[in-house]
């Protein structure tokens, strides 16, 4: 592993050397690298090398959660890609939740040197079945908008955004039986107001930056994602300006998709998806190559 790869991993990121292409993996908003492993290992299975960072103040306190905002979060992503194009020719991002939206502001200030992305759950509205509408009326800008957001915070409660039981009983029985590691293993499940505040920033700045988006994109969302309902993919796929968008949605299934019962469907497709996009770039670059020159 490259030093400048190792340097913007953090504590609890990973990094597999795989194939030539590499898959730049971005967690969600108190999320944690672990909850990206199981497609990680699917598309190393695929031949892409795969590289996930812990984001800026995730993984450990909820102070540190705090004291660190949407700029702090970008910059982890944004390092970490300049770290992976000096040792890879491609590289494709894919995020989820708030990853996505910062895997779109990278393809907009990126450009080209951005391959592909996979937008997993990307979440502009909190509108999914399990936000209370009262909630989201009422009691989020009252709280958001004023100093009341530096003292409250939320807690998460089950199904954490993951349909399959299994799986959820494992996460609930992590956090039941607290320990110095569970928010590396888990992500943190109390989320302070002033972090949903930054998130709103986050979304902002990506609703800004999706007209000047135009990497290949493939949109994965749930038609029951708890969190954020499927308005969110139908938002990007009509803002967009890519010329090649594929939209991919899936049931049985909840808002952390990477964790959830259709994972494996959605890493194929992801592979299958950035494949694509290389073979299309290489023939693209063939074709130029062979061009006869006039000059």
């Amino acid at each position: 592993m490259s030093l400048a790869i190792q340097k913007h991993l953090g504590p609890t990121g990973f990094y597999e050397k795989r194939g030539e292409d590499a898959v730049l993996l971005v967690h969600g908003l108190t999320g944690t690298p672990a909850e990206m492993r199981a497609v990680a290992k699917r598309l190393s299975r695929e031949g892409f090398s795969v590289m996930c960072p812990q984001l800026a103040g995730h993984c450990g306190s909820v102070g540190a959660l705090k004291r660190s905002n949407w700029h702090d979060w970008y910059q982890s992503v944004e390092e970490a890609f300049e770290a992976l194009k000096r040792t890879h020719p491609r590289v494709y991002v894919t995020g989820l939740s708030m990853g996505a939206l910062m895997a779109l502001i990278l393809a907009e200030e990126k450009g080209a040197r951005v391959a592909g992305l996979g937008l997993l759950s990307t979440t502009f509205f909190y509108d999914g079945w399990n936000i209370p509408q009262q909630r989201r009326k009422w009691l989020l800008p009252l709280v958001l908008y004023s100093p009341l957001r530096y003292f409250i915070s939320w807690k998460e409660n089950t199904p954490y955004g993951i349909k399959c039981e299994r799986t959820r009983a494992m996460v609930h029985a992590v956090l039941t039986n607290r320990d110095a590691q569970t928010s590396e293993k888990v992500g943190i499940f109390r989320t302070p107001a002033v972090t949903v505040h930054e998130s709103i920033r986050l979304i902002r700045a990506a609703r800004k930056a999706l007209p000047g988006v135009h990497a290949p994109t493939l949109i994965v969302h749930s038609t029951e994602d708890d969190m954020a309902s499927v308005k969110n993919a139908h938002y990007v796929a009509r803002r967009i300006s890519s010329s090649k968008v594929e939209t991919f949605l899936v049931d049985d299934t909840y808002h952390v998709l990477t964790l959830d019962k259709r994972k494996y469907d959605i890493a194929h497709k992801l592979a299958e998806f950035f494949r694509g996009c290389t073979a299309k770039q290489t023939l693209s670059a063939e074709l130029i190559r062979c061009q006869p020159d006039h000059g």
